[in-house]
């Protein structure tokens, strides 16, 4: 069957950011600051702040601001500096031959972009990248309490993009979240290289 839809996640595929890498940089950075050993400042923030929380929602933009500035003792300027850093390593660069990509699939094709995020992440990709203008259907996990590689937020957003599971070709640099798509009856690419990643894409769209 003809492929309807093209799905993009965004860290590492619409963005150029390490998301294993960014968070132990950034923290260890106020880390320095502060004179507080690294491994400390983590251990504090992984207790205070399970990860599933946060990219489902569980946890606010400004809980997340307290319970960093708890864990590292800043004051509220260094808190507020904390958290624009923060949503700078967080978002990254725009992979502009992606962007580029994307934007030139409508309107032969519906898109739509699926990110495990957590809350602010909206606000702050809109105001750099647009996204909102980029594609049809923009599913957060933070906004709708499921995250990748639950197969619920795959049915999410096939509902929401109004096809069929077999109509969609997905591109994340996760191979989990690769894999679930493919079992929820996705066609679906493991993104490491933007030029062969569209390739790809393109390869799948031409054959159906």
């Amino acid at each position: 069957m003809a492929i309807k839809a093209v799905v993009f996640d965004i860290g590492g595929v619409l963005e150029h950011v390490q998301d294993d890498a960014w968070p132990d940089i950034w923290i260890g950075r106020w880390a320095r600051r502060m004179n507080l050993p690294a491994d400390q400042v983590v251990a504090a923030l992984a207790a205070a702040e399970p990860i599933g929380e946060m990219v489902t929602g569980e946890i606010s933009e400004t809980q997340m601001r307290e319970r960093y500035a708890r864990a590292l003792g800043l004051d509220d300027d260094q808190a507020q500096q904390m958290m624009a850093e923060m949503w700078d390593a967080y978002c990254g660069e725009l992979d502009r031959p992606m962007r580029d990509f994307a934007a030139g699939l409508r309107p032969a094709y519906a898109t739509a972009i699926l990110s495990n995020s957590a809350d602010g992440a909206r606000r702050e990709e809109q105001r750099r990248f647009g996204f909102e203008e980029l594609v049809d259907v923009i599913v957060y996990s933070h906004e709708v309490g499921l995250a990748k590689p639950d197969p619920a937020i795959f049915r999410l957003t096939e509902q929401r993009l109004r096809v069929e599971p077999h109509e969609i070709v997905f591109l994340d640099d996760h191979a989990e979240h690769v894999e679930a798509a493919r079992a929820c009856g996705w066609q679906a690419v493991w993104h490491r290289d933007t030029t062969r990643s569209i390739q790809k894409i393109s390869e799948i769209i031409r054959a159906g």
